[in-house]
């Protein structure tokens, strides 16, 4: 097994932003649209994740470099400073244990708001027991971090979160075909789902 140590740097009011005005409105009107911020993917062994440009502008990164892949630093250094190392932690364990794991911060988004987030993600071992690639998903909670508490995920949608990273994963190491975008739609209903179920318990 290896494990991954994790540097951050740089105060999040220090960031630059990546977003001009226009841009920082279209940002909100996307995730008021849908509570489903978007997928990420890391490579444990290039230090790279790679997102879309939704999730890199939340995390105030340049969209164009996180698509190519940006290192694991980079979108730490955008969580708040309270929660940065307990997240740290708490992704270097997953690397370590190929364990799901499933955790909330907040970041300071491009347009300079503060949001909370739901991340779940894995990171599966090799036949060595060495971490690979990791994927997961990012869903926006900052209205239901609004009530005083916020009760956790039902045990079946958390499962169907994790085989369906699980089912992506294998099917995207296929040549292009229509079942990339089936496991993407239905990653995508998992996410609304799990986002919804938590805002009706609260």
């Amino acid at each position: 097994m290896i494990g991954i140590s994790v540097i951050c740097g740089g105060a999040v009011g220090q960031r630059t932003s990546y977003v001009d005005a226009p841009a920082q409105i279209l940002l909100q009107d996307a995730l008021d649209a849908s509570e489903f911020i978007g997928r990420w993917e890391y490579d444990v062994s290039s230090d790279r994740a790679y997102t879309d440009a939704l999730v890199a502008l939340v995390f105030n990164l340049d969209p164009i470099a996180a698509e190519a892949g940006a290192p694991l630093k980079a979108f730490l250094a955008a969580i708040h400073p309270d929660d940065r190392e307990r997240a740290s932690r708490t992704i270097a364990q997953s690397v370590t244990t190929g364990l799901s794991c499933t955790l909330e911060y907040r970041v300071r988004s491009a347009d300079g708001v503060t949001r909370w987030v739901l991340d779940r993600g894995r990171f599966p071992h090799d036949r060595e027991g060495r971490p690979t690639r990791g994927t997961g998903i990012l869903i926006d909670i900052t209205h239901m971090k609004q009530e005083p508490t916020t009760p956790a995920l039902t045990a079946p949608l958390e499962r169907a979160a994790e085989h369906c990273l699980a089912v992506r994963k294998a099917v995207y190491e296929l040549p292009n075909s229509v079942l990339h975008q089936m496991s993407d739609m239905l990653l995508l209903e998992i996410g609304r789902e799990l986002s919804r179920n938590v805002e009706d318990e609260c």
